[in-house]
């Protein structure tokens, strides 16, 4: 596979002539630092989760920030076979290119074997323009909803559209992946 760079990726939009707007800002490595190093970015902003079920299935969960995502219960919402854990850094490398703390929407243009299911949260939908890292940590992307579903469709991505948090139970705090991944 060959790992794309972020001027890969800003090269890529600029082909769909998808326009975006990009802030620099030091690493943010959970959703509670972006939250606090944000500033003035509106729309929706993402937390992104790579996951894997117990057959090696591979899913991308991009969620809105404020989302719970219940890990006990959400493959069985996205189809995956029993419950669900986090793939390792060096497989996220390998499937996406890009490193714990940087994962992103974006990182489907790496994936060009499809070996991603890529699993969005309908919340981020409600958002005319949404916030991604731009496959690094250290820069954050707004991008319009509907150029996002572009970037998509033009990587050959078609999202799963799911409700999250309806599938949130009542449960101990430390059972959301809130804080995991940027």
């Amino acid at each position: 596979m060959t790992v794309r760079t972020r001027d890969d990726l800003f090269a890529f939009l600029e082909k769909l002539s998808i326009r975006t707007e990009t802030s620099d800002h030091p690493p943010l490595f959970t959703v509670e630092e972006s939250q606090a190093l944000r500033g003035r970015i509106g729309g929706g902003h993402t937390k992104n989760l790579l996951l894997k079920d117990k057959k090696g299935r591979i899913f991308l969960v991009v969620a809105e920030e404020s989302r719970a995502v219940d890990l006990k219960t959400l493959h069985q919402t996205i189809g995956a076979s029993g419950r669900l854990s986090f793939v390792d850094a060096a497989r996220m490398l390998e499937l996406i290119g890009v490193e714990p703390g940087s994962v992103t929407a974006f990182a489907v243009l790496n994936d060009e074997a499809h070996a991603v299911t890529l699993v969005l949260d309908e919340q981020l939908l409600l958002h005319d323009m949404v916030n991604c890292h731009p496959l690094v940590n250290t820069a954050t992307t707004t991008i319009g909803r509907d150029d996002l579903l572009r970037f998509f469709e033009a990587t050959g991505h078609q999202p799963l559209i799911v409700p999250l948090e309806a599938m949130v139970k009542e449960s101990a705090p430390g059972l959301s992946a809130d804080q995991k991944e940027g």
